[in-house]
């Protein structure tokens, strides 16, 4: 296991030497703050309230354009940029197994993920500073977005995982890994837009929706079924992405 946690290290530290990784972190919290202070503070001073302001923050388009966008930043260098510069070879002949090479590229862009979270808790002290009252309405509402965005944020990362993966072009993986995420994304939102769609067609794809499990959330409903879904989905994407790299590795 020690040896693991190096590797694990190793991978953290990358994100945090990498320009690309400030880069993701300056858009989704520049994107992120223009939604807070354009929509959520301006809505709340304009008319009273008739949802909270963690369900405004969420659940508008500018939280979902950098948040679909940044996991193909994110994950595009994990296999890829190993790949094409050949230092993938002595990270396989070095001790550790292959899963654990996947669980270190996984969850060190998962405690990046997080890291970019952070900062977002400040926009809720800046309010509750504006208004003087609390932020948050229940503890529920306040957490409950955040809880299901971990969730969320390990399945699209997974998919992160398995397309870089596939390639040595860092450019191809982020392409291929926005395309996956999108189209999930897209088939949560045929609900909203087709109107004779029927309740058990509408059930099912709301099953998948990332904006109606947010939603859920964000209103203090804990849900257990998306975090067993995308636990599932997670487990999956990264049993392929393991296959593939033992695939690629008896390649080289």
């Amino acid at each position: 296991m020690k040896k693991f946690y190096a590797l694990l290290a190793r991978e953290v530290r990358s994100y945090f030497h990498s320009p690309i990784a400030y880069v993701v972190l300056v858009f989704f919290l520049f994107i992120s703050g223009i939604n807070f202070a354009g929509f959520v503070v301006p809505y709340m001073n304009q008319r009273p309230m008739d949802v909270s302001a963690e369900f405004l923050f969420f659940n508008w388009f500018l939280f979902w354009l950098p948040f679909v966008l940044i996991f193909p930043l994110i994950t595009m260098r994990l296999f890829a940029e190993e790949f094409r510069q050949g230092t993938i070879e002595p990270l396989m002949t070095a001790p550790v197994r292959d899963v654990q090479v996947v669980l270190a590229k996984f969850f060190g862009a998962y405690v990046f993920y997080i890291a970019l979270w952070i900062p977002t808790l400040l926009y809720w002290v800046i309010l509750q500073k504006i208004t003087a009252q609390a932020a948050p309405t229940s503890s529920g509402q306040f957490w409950g977005p955040y809880l299901i965005l971990l969730f969320l944020g390990m399945f699209y990362i997974s998919i992160g995982c398995f397309t870089s993966v596939l390639t040595t072009n860092q450019i191809i993986a982020a392409v291929v890994s926005f395309v996956a995420i999108a189209v999930l994304f897209l088939v949560g939102l045929i609900q909203f837009v087709l109107l004779d769609v029927s309740s058990g067609m509408r059930d099912a794809l709301g099953y998948f929706s990332a904006i109606e499990h947010v939603g859920t959330y964000s209103r203090g409903i804990i849900d257990t079924r998306p975090m067993i879904f995308y636990l599932s989905m997670t487990a999956f994407m990264l049993a392929l992405t393991y296959q593939a790299f033992q695939s690629r590795k008896w390649r080289l």
